[in-house]
């Protein structure tokens, strides 16, 4: 589709393409579709762009994640299809190990989310087929099936899109959860250590932006951060949006 660069939703469109064509080549299941139709919602809640309470829990995501031990990335269709190219260099720069991990699980899908992160340089990929060799304790879902040397033996999980009894489940193992998901009020956000409010297209650069900025800096940087109030404030930005909205349409 050719979509004219002077559209008002012309970033929004294009994903929109992404994740059509992922959905024919089985990269997407189709209810991927539903969640990103979803997550555009809040997005647009949220005024389409990163606010500054979505910066300070990215800087709070980037500290964690470099000073974790074995810190993995979750990823499933809807990652694989929208941020290929920085998952990758995420896993490079921190470093950090890639997990792939889908709720509608087969190995046709592994296998292909698995060859278009390769196809953007990645070289170690787990949870494929055999690899996912553990379960999560008191997960019955396919969800609850991970790497034993990933997700399982982790202490820092980044869960872009996440399922929320997976979520709530790293919890109870134990793990530090870093979230991105537009939804602040999802289960995921609700039990997460650091949720980060916004579109992971937006997060992802901003992320390793931070992340090198941490590791140049080769000095301890702290951040104080509180989820409950990251999540308020997250919530009343989407709120004071719709107020606005809601004053201009009585304007007319």
């Amino acid at each position: 589709m050719d979509i004219p660069k002077n559209h008002p939703k012309y970033e929004s469109l294009l994903l929109r393409e992404r994740i059509k064509e992922c959905l024919n080549e089985g990269i997407l299941s189709e209810v991927g579709m539903t969640a990103h139709g979803r997550g555009e919602t809040f997005d647009y809640f949220l005024g389409e762009k990163t606010t500054k309470v979505a910066d300070r829990a990215i800087k709070a995501a980037a500290i964690m994640i470099c000073r974790a031990k074995n810190p993995v990335i979750s990823v499933n269709g809807n990652i694989a299809c929208l941020v290929p190219k920085e998952i990758v260099e995420l896993s490079i720069i921190v470093p950090l190990k890639i997990e792939v991990n889908l709720f509608y699980r087969t190995l046709e899908r592994e296998i292909k989310i698995k060859k278009r992160l390769e196809k953007y340089g990645a070289t170690t990929i787990l949870g494929v087929g055999e690899n996912a060799n553990e379960s999560i304790p008191g997960l019955d879902s396919l969800r609850g099936k991970v790497s034993k040397e990933g997700i399982f033996n982790s202490d820092v999980v980044v869960v872009p899109l996440e399922d929320g009894d997976r979520a709530l489940a790293l919890k109870e193992m134990g793990k530090n959860i870093i979230a991105i998901d537009l939804n602040p009020l999802s289960r995921t956000s609700l039990c997460s250590d650091i949720t980060i409010v916004d579109n992971v297209v937006r997060v992802m650069p901003q992320l390793i932006k931070e992340i090198k900025k941490f590791k140049d800096k080769r000095i301890e940087e702290d951040i104080e951060f509180d989820n409950n109030e990251n999540i308020r404030k997250s919530i009343e930005i989407m709120k004071n949006n719709l107020i606005h909205w809601e004053e201009k349409v009585n304007e007319r």
